[in-house]
């Protein structure tokens, strides 16, 4: 079990006032002329020693980084090209309370297992099991000097089931335990909307049309309305750029050497059209009455307005 960072320096104190009380009873021993070589440097050597540990006692602890995005809006890339900035540790798809989570055999998942368990766990108890192993992962981040980021599994929140779960966000959760810095990153709600119908995954709200899309998307961005917020075709238009500011954003170091490297990261989550060059895609074929549905729903064209797009 680690110790305490305050029973450390009491300890590291205790120590130094034990050496002064040695090195006081020498000089007693010695002449008047030793005594005074031997103390000079002693007081300013105290005094830097206390200064150093009264700054580690008020250092914030690092954050938890999570990153929050909806399917299909490009997250997939832009958590690749983050895990490849320097001393990253990027979980990807989390969320403590998803919908998601299957029956049957588990046995590595305490969540899963205690949702399935002869007297299921209730909401809290699965939020606490979560913040538990949070801890573990973030103590041993933090002493190898490592980020810990958490990529959000928005999609179980926001686009699944009939309505949007009433229920805490992976950024409150997490806030419960550490501090936190978050940040959002969206696409055109066209494109994304084009992406979900090919994968199918627009099957997964009711009823399954545009316009309920975009009041899904407000709900996302409401619970989300305090985060720095990215566009993926920022991103893509100028990824060095962008970086640097989603760098600044979560207070991590920056790498100007990822757009070579962040190939070799996998995560899961990967949907969309996949690929290791990172550049603009042609939207996909669609027919035109979806576009007259776009305009024909004032949530959407709200939608356009708040995130600063044109249905063209």
């Amino acid at each position: 079990m680690s110790r305490r960072t305050g029973d450390s320096a009491a300890d590291f104190v205790a120590a130094i006032d034990s050496a002064l009380g040695l090195l006081q009873d020498y000089a007693d021993q010695s002449g008047p002329s030793d005594a005074k070589a031997l103390a000079q440097p002693l007081p300013s050597l105290l005094e830097q020693c206390q200064t150093l540990l009264a700054e580690a006692e008020v250092q914030e602890p690092p954050p938890v980084r999570t990153l929050h995005h909806l399917a299909c809006t490009g997250g997939t890339l832009i958590s690749r090209c983050i895990a490849a900035q320097p001393n990253t540790q990027v979980l990807s798809e989390v969320d403590p309370l998803s919908p998601f989570v299957p029956g049957g055999f588990l046995p590595t998942d305490l969540i899963g297992l205690s949702r399935f368990s002869s007297r299921p766990a209730d909401q809290e108890t699965q939020i606490q099991l979560f913040l538990a192993g949070l801890r573990v992962l973030y103590d041993q981040t933090t002493r190898d000097g490592q980020h810990l980021i958490l990529r959000d599994h928005s999609h179980g929140h926001f686009n699944f089931s009939d309505t949007v779960q009433e229920r805490p966000s992976l950024r409150e959760i997490v806030s419960r335990a550490f501090p936190v810095k978050s940040l959002i990153s969206v696409r055109h709600p066209f494109d994304s909307y084009l992406s979900l119908q090919d994968t199918g995954w627009v099957q997964h709200f009711t009823p399954p049309t545009l316009d309920e899309y975009a009041k899904r998307y407000h709900a996302f961005l409401d619970t989300y309305r305090h985060c720095e917020r990215i566009r993926y075709e920022d991103f893509v238009a100028d990824p060095e750029a962008i970086m640097q500011k989603i760098c600044n954003a979560l207070v991590l170091g920056y790498s100007p050497d990822f757009p070579d490297t962040f190939y070799a990261i996998e995560l899961s989550g990967d949907s969309g059209r996949r690929g290791d060059v990172i550049g603009p895609r042609p939207r996909r074929t669609h027919p035109q009455t979806l576009e007259q549905e776009a305009r024909d729903s004032e949530s959407f064209m709200n939608l356009l307005t708040r995130l600063d797009y044109s249905l063209d």
